[in-house]
Formats: structure tokens, sequence, C-alpha cells
């Protein structure tokens, strides 16, 4: 349970000598901007995280926002949270490592809603969402970074607003500071409609941030999110999804190497009694771009860091054993992100890490199949021409990757590194981690076969596509085939 309070004026400046010297350099930060605010209306954790309590940001600081007008940036709140970084340097939170690198997890989170005619305080539920996305952080230990995209699925102030989701950039004012526990970065929440949010993940969320800073009504310079906006940027000019996001997908590709999913994959080639090396796999409970629950390890997001990078031959890692567990964000009308979450290109976020498929013990042996079934719900499903399209046909890989445990289906090209697949064994599984290497002539060939996917609209379910020459199957089935885990 949180209360809003006015900060103290000796809080806000910083003048007891056991002010914490973390939370102190953030509010210097503050003060920089916001010299005539030193008593901003706080959000505050009444219990807090480092003593049981529910929600890990100890503070969220909420200010008025004139704007610039020489940038034609309209007058709006700002909201600030405390908490991501380590604000007090002796281990009650976060584990102090020295000042050289990031403090706590390396950021805090922003956030900038246009103020409405006659409001005289800032409203207060952008707290809630931001403890939202900060327990997925502290749960999962991912962090965010700028570009990243978070799928909601749920109006971000539980109203009939078509701002849904949540992209992530960097904060146009405040700037990246050195505190005495290390550095902290601002990256700041840019509300979206489903239709831009489908745009980031299919080409880039740098790309979409870029196209809403020169539209005022989505945003403008500094993406200030406006919930009655009722209109995306495509609908505003409809010139951008054809000229700039499909011909960024054409020459660029996507930056989305994978999501966590709900889908399964069956070894057609095993009888189902074959209790031992059946590979039946549920994957997730829904996908969106910040994951459920999934694991990851130092691999694993190498494994992002290389084959995001546009590179004649993309890469994967080493095999590893090492696990961790993550846990989603809560989400007030639908289970979430993936996304992730999460761009430094997608390095090292929620949305690249719950992207890479997770490894078992290098002792588990790799097995080639004959013959894979693949299952997908019908949003997991509407993702594969991304995947043929946006990755594979740019020499890439995608992960569609357990939220519930280490299992994971990634489809991988010809020229991505390191991977046990082969165009003589297409079909491979390490322990639960099945991938399945496609060539660029049957990528075409699957890309013409499965074109219906590419709709926005609904598609009646169930769907099968069938390739027996490749002993390929996919069908694209309704969510309640996925409700329960599969026996």
């Amino acid at each position: 349970m949180d209360e809003a309070r006015p900060t103290s004026g000796s809080q806000a400046h910083g003048l007891s000598p056991l002010f914490p010297p973390g939370l102190q350099a953030i509010y210097a930060e503050c003060r920089r901007l916001y010299p005539d605010q030193a008593n901003p209306l706080q959000v505050t954790a009444i219990v807090k995280y480092w003593l049981g309590g529910p929600d890990p940001l100890d503070y969220i600081s909420m200010y008025r926002n004139v704007g610039c007008s020489a940038q034609d940036v309209q007058e709006h709140w700002h909201y600030v949270s405390f908490g991501l970084s380590d604000l007090y340097g002796d281990n009650r939170v976060h584990e102090f490592t020295g000042s050289d690198g990031p403090s706590g997890f390396g950021f805090e989170l922003t956030f900038r809603l246009k103020r409405e005619a006659g409001e005289t305080a800032p409203p207060t539920w952008p707290a809630e969402l931001m403890q939202g996305l900060a327990r997925y952080v502290f749960q999962s230990e991912n962090t965010f970074c700028s570009g990243d995209h978070v799928s909601w699925h749920s109006p971000l102030d539980n109203s009939e607003s078509r701002i849904q989701h949540m992209l992530l950039t960097e904060d146009p004012q405040m700037q990246p500071i050195q505190t005495p526990f290390g550095t902290v970065a601002f990256l700041q929440i840019v509300g979206v409609c489903t239709e831009e949010l489908q745009a980031a993940q299919q080409w880039n969320g740098q790309g979409i941030l870029e196209l809403m800073r020169g539209v005022r009504v989505a945003g403008g310079p500094w993406l200030i999110t406006d919930m009655r906006r009722g209109e995306t940027i495509f609908d505003i000019d409809p010139h951008l999804q054809q000229e700039r996001v499909d011909q960024g997908i054409e020459t660029e590709g996507s930056n989305l190497s994978g999501v966590s999913a709900k889908c399964v994959w069956d070894d057609l080639s095993r009888p189902p009694e074959d209790e031992e090396d059946s590979r039946s796999i549920c994957i997730g409970s829904q996908p969106r771009r910040l994951s459920d629950k999934v694991t990851d390890t130092e691999q694993i997001r190498e494994t992002l860091r290389k084959g995001l990078e546009f590179n004649p031959k993309a890469a994967l890692p080493p095999i590893s054993s090492q696990r961790q567990s993550q846990e989603r964000p809560p989400v007030s009308a639908v289970p979430h992100t993936p996304g992730r979450l999460l761009s430094r290109s997608r390095k090292d976020s929620l949305e690249s890490d719950s992207s890479a498929a997770i490894i078992p013990h290098e002792l588990v042996r790799t097995r080639q199949l004959e013959s894979v079934h693949l299952k997908f719900n019908q949003e997991s499903g509407t993702l594969l021409p991304l995947c043929l399209r946006g990755r594979l046909l740019h020499g890439r890989h995608f992960t569609y990757k357990s939220i519930h445990g280490d299992s994971a289906i990634t489809f991988v090209s010809s020229g991505v590194e390191g991977a046990f697949a082969t165009e003589e064994h297409p079909y491979a599984a390490h322990g639960p981690w099945l991938q399945i290497l496609l060539t660029e002539e049957f990528v075409e060939q699957m890309l013409g076969d499965i074109q219906e996917l590419n709709t926005r609209d609904e598609t009646k379910l169930p769907k099968e596509y069938n390739w027996p020459e490749k002993k390929l199957k996919i069908s694209v089935l309704p969510d309640s085939v996925f409700d329960n885990p599969l026996p």
C-alpha cells in the first residue's frame, strides 16, 4: 500500500547528514530540473521492500513540468522513481559492488503524462504502473534498455484508453548521474497503442519512438503520454507504415529476437509413450513481451548480444547450465510482456533476454529429430511472419522461450554460428531446447503459405500448416488449448 504525501524540505534538499547518498544524488538531478519544486508530491511505500513490503520503489516523486514552447512541448506531469538503483549502499536492497559499475539495476524509471485542463495535482495511477514494472525487474533481475517494449494488454490507467502498452527510451531532460554506489540512467515509459507496439515488435522500438517524436499528439519531442489519444501515428500519417516501418523491416530486419510464448513442441519421431525422450513442452502462459516466468544465463545474454548485431553470421553461445528464475509484473487485465521486455539494440533487456533459449545441463545429449509439430496460440502464431521475414531472412535467429521452465524453440537461419541444428539435420533438441534450421528457400515458401497470419484481424481457429516433404507441421490453436498444463 502506498501513500501520497509531499516530501519535507530537509529531505528534498538533502540537508540531513543521515540522508542516503544514492537518494540524495537522484534528488540533486531533480532539483536541477525543478529548483522551484522543493516539496513535490510523492508516493511512498508505507512498508519498505527491504522490510518485507510488496513495492520495490521506496518513493515516486511527481513534478509539474511547464514544457518548452520553443520545441512545442506541452505542459505535463513528470514522475521519477527511487529504488531501482542503490539508494543506501548498505546491502539492504542491492548488493554494493563498487562505484565503477551500475548502481543497483543501473536505472530509474520516469514517466511524462499530459496535464489535463484544470488539473491541480498529478494523477497517482502512474505510481502503481511504475511499481508493477519495478516488481518485474526485482523478481526477474532483468533490466530494461532504451527501445524495449512492454506488452501490457490493458489501458495503463484502467480506463477505456487505446494506450495499452509501453516503449522505453532515455528521459529527454534527466541526465545519467554518478552516485557513490555507481551510475544511474533514467528510462522514460512511453504509452503506445497496439498498432504502435506491433510495429515496434516487427521493426524496432527506437524507430517507432523516433516517428512518435515527430507527431505532437503522439508525444512530440519529449514523448509525453496522452491517455486520451484516440489515433495512432499510422492513423495520423498513413504513409509512415509503408514508407518508414515496412521499408525498415525490409532493409534492416527486426530487432526483436524472441518472446516468451504460449506454445508446445512435439517430437513426432518418438512414440508418445517414450517418457524419457518425449519433448512435449508447454511454453508459457501469455506471449507477451515481458515474461511470466523465464530463466536467464550470461550465455543467453551473449546470444542476443551477438545475434542481434547486423553481422553476416549471427552466433549462438556455448551450452551452460546456470539458471535464474524470473517473474512477470502483475497486470490488471491479462497475465504480461513478454517483452519484453526489453534498445542498446535490445541487448541485456526484458524483451531480449526473454527471447533467448534456455540451455540445459552440458551432459544432456543433443538429439536429431525426424519430424516435429509446433503448436502456437494466436498471438504467438501472428509473430511467425516476423520471425521468418524480419529475422531469418536477415541471417538471424528467433526464439519462443518458456515462461514456466527451461524449454524453448529457436528458429535459426543457415548463417547462425554455434547452432546444433544443421541443414543435414534441421531439427535438433538439446534437452528441452529445440532448434529448427530453415533454409532461405523454405522460409520464402512458408511465408507464402502462412500469409493470412499477417493480418491483425482475428483468424478462425484452429489453423494448420503442413509441409510433409519437410516433416514439419504447425498448428495455431485457441488459448483454451493451453489453459491447463499438458499431461
